[in-house]
């Protein structure tokens, strides 16, 4: 017997408009799954690359959206440490996020303190599980560390300046509009350069006395990657975790070689296995959270039949992060 619910259901690629409310049928969970009715789903840049068609790693017609949260509504066979009305929270690389009801299986889902709004664990979920990964992982950031923090005002920008700094950091951010820099100050930068008036490696060597950042996170790509790369101190990384602006054109890794410096591309979910791995990345995330160390704003919320309003805020750069309310 299956259950019927609502659903954003993405039929071919396209604008906004492309993100259509349809009616749906969601089974029961199956062994090891969860059937979870959905409170809230957040709005990223992924869901844009995979609505536009920029990333094809959904099929379709498919339902986009890679995190929520929502309470147990029903167990599947063999399912353990988790019990009916319980809250979780989730990031599922195979989407079904942008729902109302939804199956998941159990391995994916983690426990969400109390004292949290459903709106902002969801909106600050993956942002926050990729911030710390960045800092913690890719390139660990501590004490006399020299950050530079690409688009800082924005969602993992600031979480990513925020966590530099807990960590005794030196952090220069950047932002494009007077709206993102009050936001990117508030995160904790010590500088904030105006990247779309500046020329950022000028400023960030002057900054410096010439001596370059340890680490550049530039999730903006085309627009900044250049400056990213030019700002960097000897020995260097350049951490280039997302697109917002464009790729990146094709690169002469010889360029490296002057400053014997390195270029990454990480995903996220290397960093959050095995499952011990994402739950207690997972806690560490909602305790600072809960303890008010990481902040707990949110942009925008939107019913879930408004999801192209939604995508349409995130891409005009507004301030967020942007939820759906399922």
């Amino acid at each position: 017997m299956s259950f019927a619910s609502e659903a954003i259901v993405l039929r071919v690629p396209g604008g906004p408009e492309a993100l259509v409310l349809e009616p749906i049928a969601v089974e029961p969970p199956g062994p090891g799954q969860l059937l979870i009715r959905q409170s809230a789903a957040s709005v990223n840049f992924h869901d844009v690359y995979v609505r536009s068609g920029a990333y094809q790693t959904l099929p379709l017609p498919g339902i986009p959206g890679l995190e929520a949260v929502g309470r147990i509504e029903a167990l599947g066979e063999g399912v353990t440490g988790f019990a009916v009305g319980d809250r979780v929270a989730y990031i599922a690389r195979n989407y079904g996020g942008y729902a109302r009801l939804r199956v998941l299986d159990a391995v994916l889902a983690v426990p969400v303190p109390d004292g949290i709004d459903d709106g902002v664990a969801t909106a600050w979920f993956l942002k926050g599980l990729t911030a710390q990964a960045l800092v913690d992982d890719v390139e660990p950031v501590h004490a006399g560390s020299v950050v530079l923090a690409q688009a800082a005002g924005g969602g993992v920008g600031q979480l990513v300046a925020r966590m530099a700094k807990l960590r005794g950091a030196t952090v220069i951010g950047t932002a494009g509009s007077p709206e993102k820099a009050a936001i990117a100050r508030a995160a904790g930068c010590d500088h904030v350069i105006a990247y779309r008036d500046t020329d950022v490696a000028a400023a960030v060597l002057e900054l410096t006395d010439g001596r370059g950042v340890d680490v550049a996170f530039d999730a903006v790509g085309k627009d900044t990657f250049e400056g990213s790369l030019a700002a960097l101190a000897v020995k260097g990384h350049l951490v280039h975790y997302g697109q917002a602006s464009g790729p990146i054109p094709p690169f002469d890794l010889s360029r490296l070689g002057a400053k014997s410096a390195k270029v990454s591309r990480p995903f996220l979910w290397p960093y959050i296995q095995p499952r011990e791995k994402l739950l207690s990345a997972s806690a560490s995330l909602f305790a600072a959270l809960a303890a008010g160390q990481l902040p707990v704003t949110l942009g925008g919320r939107f019913p879930l039949a408004h999801a192209a309003a939604a995508h349409e805020a995130l891409e005009s750069r507004a301030a967020g992060p942007f939820v759906l309310d399922c």
